[in-house]
């Protein structure tokens, strides 16, 4: 099993997880969470554009996405997300991949 962590723009959020769902992903029970982060992202505009007086650095708030699925399909979900994430710039984020050594369901 693998954990992927993506941080991207928040106007593409939408689409990727459309083509996540589109394609099989968190079909029944999903291990995906969907959280904003404070980050460094380069702005698409001056909207997006914030100044963090504790970071004493422009910043914007980036979406991140964390998704856990299976080794085979790894590939697959990244190539997704790459391209439903792309936003026209150079660089539009950064996807992470982690191995899980373990996963213990929380029930009764």
């Amino acid at each position: 099993m693998k954990e992927i962590k993506a941080f991207i723009h928040r106007n593409r959020i939408a689409d990727v997880l459309h083509s996540l769902r589109n394609n099989g992903y968190c079909e029944g029970p999903c291990n995906l969470s969907v959280n904003d982060v404070t980050g460094m992202l380069q702005a698409q505009d001056n909207k997006e554009k914030d100044y963090s007086i504790e970071l004493g650095e422009g910043v914007i708030t980036e979406v991140k996405l964390e998704l856990i699925c299976d080794d085979n399909r790894v590939d697959q979900a990244i190539t997704l997300i790459r391209k439903s994430a792309q936003t026209g710039q150079n660089l539009a984020g950064w996807i992470y991949i982690y191995d899980i050594a373990k996963a213990v369901p929380i029930k009764i």
